[in-house]
C-alpha cells in the first residue's frame, strides 16, 4: 500500500522562533549573512562561490533579466537569468551583466541631431532620464555629436518641432574621457569640471559609457557587491534538460558564473543526465545546481548525481498551481527541514557540504529568517523581486494603485514547457502557473536593505551573528491556528491614519 507520512506538512507561517540570549556583541551591524552557493569540503576549503547575502532571484521571465541581475549583485546576491528564451537572447543578457562596469553606464537615451524637442520630451517621459546622447546613428555606441540635458531647452519658449541639432550641447563643447579612464579618474574629472555626467569615448570618438556624478555615491553604498576576480558582477543562468548541449556552451562563453537546471521537479533521470553531461565536458569547473525536491530521497539523488546545490520546494510559489492541478508537492517548511537533515547527513558521510536553496513559500520578511533557521543556505525569490523597478515587467495602474505584472513559468503566457518536461514529445498541455499582478514596491536596494535588516535583527534576538550559528542554535515552535491569530493585532479597533476633512 502507499506510504502515508504520520505528520501533516507545514508552511513557514506555522512556526515561530524562540528568543535566545543576546549579548552586547550581538547587534545587527555585526551580523554576517555570507553563505555558500556551491558545494565544498567544509572545514578544509572555501567554497568556489559564496553569496554576501542569502538571496537569489527566480529563473523567471517576469523576474530575472540583466537589469535585475546587476541590481541584485550590487547588494551581494545573484540572479539566474531566465532560460525560457532563445539561447542568443539569454547569452546576451548574461554578457550585459558581465560587461557592466560599476559606475560606467551604457546610454539608455539616444537620438540623432534630426530628432526634435518632442522626441526628447517623449524619451524623458518614457525612461525618466534627463541626459540624452546625440549620436550619428542614434544608438548608444554611435559617433558622439553632442548631448542634451534639461539645461539645454525651455519647453515654454521653444516649439516641440525644434531640431535637436539647434539646441544640443555640441561635441566640441563637451568634456570627454578616453576608454582607458578608470572610475576614480572619471570622478576626479567630474568634480574638477563640476559636471553632472562624463561621456567615455573610444579612439574613433564613438560613445562607450557615461559616468554620472550621482553614481559616485551609489558605488560607495554597495560594500557587499558580488564580484568575480576581474571585478565583474557575478551572474547565473537557468537551463533546461532538452537543449543543454547547445545552451550551456553559449552561456559559459558569455560569462555565466553558475548554472541551475530550471524544473518543477528534480528527482528525474533527465536532471542526472544533464549534470553528467556537464561533468563529462567540463569536470568540476562549471558549477550547476539542480532541483526541485521536497524530501531526503530527492536530495540524495541529486547530490550523488553531482549537483553543486539543490533547490527545495514544489508548488509553494505565489503563482504556482502545481499542487492544485497535479496534486504533488509538500509544505515548504516541512520539505526544507527534511532536506536540511539529509544535507547534514550527506556531509557527515562524505565530507562534502551541498548547499540547499529554499525556493517558494516566502510571503513575509520573517519567513526568510525561518527558512535560514530551518537549514536553507540561501533563498530563491520570485514575487519578492518582481515588485521592484529593476524587474523586466511593466508598471501599470490597477484600481488606483501601481502594480507590476507577474506570471509563472507554467502559465500560458510564459509557455515554458521545458520546465515541466517528462521526457515525451508533448509540450505544455495544461497550466501550472497563473498570470497576475503584484503591488509595486519601488527600488530593489531600499527593499532588500529593509528586509535584510529585519533578518539581522531577528538573528540577534536568537543570539547569533551568522547563518551557520542560526542553523545550529535556533529553537523553533509550531503554533496553533489560535496562536497565529493572537500574533497579530486583535481585540482592538484600529485607528485610521487618513486625514478627515
Amino acid at each position: 500500500m502507499a506510504y502515508y507520512y504520520p505528520e501533516p506538512s507545514h508552511t513557514f507561517s506555522e512556526y515561530l522562533l524562540i528568543p535566545g540570549y543576546t549579548s552586547e556583541n550581538c547587534i545587527p551591524d555585526r551580523v554576517s549573512l555570507r553563505t555558500p552557493l556551491v558545494k565544498y569540503r567544509k572545514g578544509m576549503e572555501e567554497p568556489a562561490i559564496s553569496l554576501n547575502v542569502p538571496l537569489t532571484s527566480a529563473v523567471m521571465q517576469s523576474v530575472s533579466n540583466d537589469t535585475l541581475a546587476i541590481a541584485l549583485a550590487k547588494e551581494g546576491g545573484i540572479s539566474f537569468i531566465y532560460g525560457s528564451q532563445s539561447i542568443e537572447n539569454q547569452a546576451a543578457m548574461v554578457a550585459k551583466v558581465k560587461g557592466y562596469k560599476a559606475g560606467f553606464v551604457t546610454s539608455a537615451s539616444n537620438l540623432t541631431p534630426e530628432a526634435t524637442l518632442a522626441d526628447v520630451l517623449d524619451m524623458k517621459k518614457k525612461n525618466g532620464f534627463s541626459t540624452v546622447a546625440i549620436t550619428e546613428d542614434g544608438t548608444a555606441t554611435g559617433k558622439l555629436l553632442g548631448i542634451v540635458t534639461s539645461r539645454d531647452y525651455r519647453v515654454s519658449r521653444m516649439d516641440p518641432s525644434d531640431k535637436v541639432r539647434d539646441f544640443m550641447t555640441p561635441r566640441e563643447k563637451l568634456i570627454t574621457a578616453p576608454k582607458e579612464t578608470t572610475l576614480k579618474q572619471a570622478n576626479d574629472i567630474i568634480w574638477e569640471h563640476k559636471l553632472n555626467s562624463l561621456p567615455i569615448v573610444d579612439d574613433d570618438d564613438h560613445l562607450m559609457y557615461f559616468v554620472f556624478r550621482k553614481d559616485y555615491a551609489s558605488h560607495k553604498e554597495n560594500p557587499l557587491e558580488l564580484l568575480d576576480s576581474k571585478k565583474r558582477y557575478l551572474v547565473g543562468a537557468g537551463i533546461n534538460t532538452r537543449d543543454y548541449a547547445t545552451r550551456i556552451p553559449a552561456l559559459l562563453e558569455a560569462g555565466a558564473d553558475v548554472l541551475v537546471i530550471d524544473s518543477s521537479e528534480g528527482y528525474t533521470c533527465w536532471q542526472k543526465n544533464t549534470i553528467q553531461w556537464v561533468r563529462d565536458h567540463y569536470g568540476d569547473t562549471v558549477k550547476i545546481g539542480a532541483g526541485n525536491v521536497v524530501d531526503k530521497d530527492g536530495f540524495r539523488f541529486l547530490a550523488e548525481a553531482g549537483a553543486d546545490f539543490v533547490k527545495v520546494g514544489i508548488g509553494g510559489g505565489s503563482i504556482c498551481i502545481t499542487r492544485e492541478t497535479k496534486g504533488i508537492g509538500r509544505g515548504q517548511a516541512t520539505a526544507l527541514i527534511e532536506v536540511a537533515a539529509a544535507r547534514d547527513q550527506y556531509f557527515r558521510e562524505t565530507g562534502i557540504y551541498v548547499p540547499i536553496c529554499s525556493d517558494g513559500g516566502i510571503v513575509h520578511d520573517y519567513h526568510m529568517t525561518l527558512a535560514l533557521a530551518m537549514g536553507a543556505d540561501f533563498l530563491m525569490l520570485g514575487r519578492y523581486f518582481a515588485r521592484f523597478d529593476e524587474s523586466p515587467t511593466n508598471k501599470v495602474m490597477v484600481n488606483g494603485a501601481y502594480m507590476k505584472e507577474y506570471w509563472g513559468e507554467g502559465s500560458n503566457r510564459a509557455r515554458n514547457w521545458q520546465r515541466y518536461d517528462l521526457g515525451g514529445s508533448t509540450k505544455l498541455s495544461f497550466e501550472e502557473g497563473v498570470d497576475s499582478y503584484v503591488t509595486y514596491a519601488g527600488p530593489l536596494h531600499d527593499n532588500v536593505e529593509a528586509s535584510l535588516y529585519k533578518v539581522k535583527s531577528t538573528m540577534c534576538n536568537v543570539g547569533v551573528t551568522n547563518i551557520p550559528d542560526l542553523q545550529r542554535d535556533a529553537k523553533l515552535t509550531l503554533v496553533s491556528s489560535v496562536s497565529i491569530v493572537e500574533g497579530g493585532a486583535h481585540d482592538v479597533t484600529l485607528r485610521s491614519t487618513s486625514t478627515v476633512k
